[in-house]
Order: structure tokens, then C-alpha cells, then sequence
């Protein structure tokens, strides 16, 4: 029994000791009174305008891959579209198109293929910024994505840090895809309006 005890003190220290050490979180104030004070502000604030360019990096192949199928239909394996398919991804954001180009940030979230008769997915994901000016941010898009189209629209529905309050719109175009192995590097371009 004591040596539960120990453990449980001994966790306790340790988040204790975690939650005290700063998030670096683009110097924005965090917890409630520091975002409640920030929207006080807000009736004097005037809107920004930021653009963003990116790639996107989802390795759907080999031993590590960043995006992974968690659930599908029973129909899904019959389906030209892979239509009731989820899968849920961890992909990089880098600054070029290249493997090792810089990480900006992580792509997390969670897709389905929507559609019936093409290939269309229902895409909710938070774009994770964790280097540069942007770091300890992120922008939310929710919306569908015609993969096969050259070009697509999706909204960008919040985020937080830098860009609490964003709206915006991402646009993408597929830079490469393999056809043996799925994986795919897609261009990203957005433009968000925050405070």
C-alpha cells in the first residue's frame, strides 16, 4: 500500500510540476481570465489578414505511416470510392514540397470518404503550428475535399493562439501522388481573418 502511495504522490508531483512550465504559445496569454480579457479588448481591435503556404505530407505506405484507416463499412472494400471509410492522420506541414523540408507543424485529425459516386472526403482537421512565428497555434478547417479535383476549397472554421476567432479559407492542389503506394504531398494555400 505504501508503495502505491509513493507512486500517486509521485505523480501528482510530476503533473503539478508539468502544468506549471510555460506553453510557448506565441506570447498570447492563456487560461480563462487572460482570453476573457482578451475578447474585452476585442470591440477595438481591427481584423488581420494572414496567408499561409504549405505542404502537406500523408505517408499512407510503409512502417510508419502518418495516416491510418480506424473504421469502414461493411460495403466500404465493394466501393469504387471507399465510400464509409474513416481514417485518422498525423501528417506533417513543411515550408517545401520536399521530405526533408522544414516541419512547420502537424496536419491532426480525422477524414471520411463521404461520397457514393466520387471520391470525396469529409475532412476535420487542426492545423498544428510548432515552429516559427506561429508556434503553439492552430487553424481549424472542416470541410469536404473533391481529392481528384486540381483544386479545392475548404473553410477554415476557428483556431487559437494567434488566430482565436480565425475564418478563412484553404485552398489545396495536389502536388504529388504515388499511384503504387497512395502517399501524397498536396499544396496548401490559406488565407485566414483574425485578431
Amino acid at each position: 500500500m505504501g508503495k502505491l502511495n509513493l507512486i500517486g504522490l509521485l505523480l501528482c508531483s510530476i503533473a503539478i510540476t508539468i502544468s506549471s512550465i510555460p506553453f510557448a504559445h506565441a506570447n498570447i496569454a492563456q487560461g480563462p481570465k487572460a482570453v476573457e480579457q482578451w475578447f474585452q479588448k476585442l470591440s477595438h481591435a481591427k481584423p488581420k489578414i494572414t496567408k499561409l503556404h504549405f505542404y502537406f505530407h500523408d505517408i499512407v505506405s510503409g512502417k510508419n505511416p502518418t495516416a491510418i484507416p480506424i473504421a469502414q463499412a461493411n460495403s466500404t472494400s465493394h466501393s469504387p470510392t471507399s465510400f464509409g471509410l474513416l481514417a485518422v492522420l498525423d501528417d506533417r506541414l513543411t515550408i517545401g514540397p520536399q521530405i526533408n523540408s522544414t516541419t512547420i507543424g502537424r496536419a491532426q485529425g480525422i477524414v471520411g470518404a463521404a461520397s457514393i459516386d466520387e471520391f470525396s472526403l469529409l475532412m476535420s482537421l487542426n492545423f498544428v503550428f510548432t515552429n516559427g512565428k506561429y508556434n503553439g497555434s492552430t487553424l481549424s478547417l472542416l470541410g469536404r475535399n473533391t481529392v481528384l479535383n486540381e483544386y479545392r476549397e475548404m473553410p477554415i472554421v476557428g483556431g487559437s493562439g494567434v488566430f482565436r476567432l480565425a475564418r478563412g479559407v484553404a485552398t489545396a492542389k495536389t502536388y504529388f501522388l504515388s499511384n503504387s503506394s497512395g502517399d501524397a504531398i498536396v499544396e496548401y494555400n490559406v488565407v485566414v481573418l483574425h485578431y
